[in-house]
């Protein structure tokens, strides 16, 4: 058995349901929308936000009909600001396959990732808790911000680690939190089951991101992007901020400067990855990750009533921090 299989095991019923969920809302009479939406149906991943989700609800009580429709808006959510963000990206792959823009153009794309929105918030309609409607429009709102905080950083001169963790605070940790938060209040959590999930969420989130990050630098497996490609889309990422940091290395942040505008040359970018290796940027980063982790960890309480669920989500965060894609 997988890591997979053995996280999803105590709500695999659940995870069906919410799938067929899921797919019945990808329908449409207009052929070229169905293209894409067939086309997203096929890319659908791990389905790592579903899950957290549903076990979190598990976790402190029962799954119900509003938690499965908090999933799948939540992950319709998703789904459409990685529509969006390709297109900003300019970006023709993701994860290996080809971006949603890349297979019927920008301006259809556009109208795709809204279609997926619009649909996100039906379900959100059909939750029946006001204050999850509240957290899921809020949570559209940080996605934004998120994207417009990294589109604001081009410009700037400062290096820091304090800009990095606001853009993915935002973009990434921001809707593992309101998964996680969803999901226990919605099944009858108490008020410290929801701050508890929140905060473990929240941890979780930084923690895919920040391995996603490390992962760009890895030659040794198949991620569906080249090694440095966060720099090809003008992004300094942890492990070379921490590098640039502790080096002082004027020449090495002028080049990262000129990786911000777009400017950087492929040899300038190679220069910047490889100095980012030998400055043990990775290495210090990976330090990070894993006190993330632990700090996840440490959210979860094993009893006697909760332990099939409370050790699912133990792996959750260790899958995540060891994850190879």
């Amino acid at each position: 058995m997988d890591k997979l299989t053995e996280i999803r095991c105590p709500i695999e019923a659940e995870l069906e349901r919410y799938g067929q969920l899921f797919e019945d809302s990808l329908h449409s009479g207009n052929p070229l929308l169905q293209t894409a939406l067939n086309h997203v149906m096929r890319r659908r991943g791990k389905l790592m936000r579903p899950i957290l989700t549903l076990l979190a609800a598990k976790y402190v009580g029962s799954i119900g009909e509003g938690v499965l429709h908090a999933a799948v808006a939540l992950e319709m959510l998703h789904t459409a600001s990685l529509v969006h963000d390709d297109i900003i990206d300019h970006s023709d792959r993701r994860r290996g396959q080809a971006s949603v823009n890349a297979l019927i153009g920008n301006h259809a794309a556009v109208l795709v990732g809204d279609f997926l929105l619009s649909k996100g918030i039906y379900h959100a309609a059909c939750i029946g808790s006001a204050q999850v409607v509240r957290w899921v429009a809020e949570l559209g709102q940080d996605l934004s911000d998120g994207e417009l905080l990294q589109l604001a950083n081009l410009d700037k001169t400062e290096i820091s680690e304090a800009d990095y963790y606001d853009v993915i605070g935002k973009k990434t940790a921001s809707l593992f939190e309101t998964c996680a938060k969803a999901g226990a209040l919605l099944a009858g959590g108490s008020e410290e089951d929801v701050r508890r999930m929140a905060d473990f969420g929240h941890r979780v989130g930084l923690c895919f991101q920040l391995r996603d990050d490390l992962l760009d630098y890895d030659h040794q497996h198949d991620t569906g992007k080249p090694s440095g490609n966060d720099m090809q889309e003008g992004k300094l990422t942890l492990p070379v901020i921490r590098a640039l940091l502790s080096s002082g290395d004027e020449a090495m942040r002028q080049i990262a400067l000129k990786v911000r505008r777009g400017a950087a040359t492929d040899e300038e970018i190679g220069l910047l990855v490889r100095f980012t290796h030998e400055q043990g940027g990775l290495s210090e980063s990976m330090k990070v990750l894993d006190r993330m982790g632990k700090d996840a960890l440490a959210a979860i309480v094993r009893t006697e009533d909760n332990a099939p669920v409370a050790d699912a989500l133990c792996q959750y965060v260790r899958f995540v921090v060891g994850r190879d894609i």
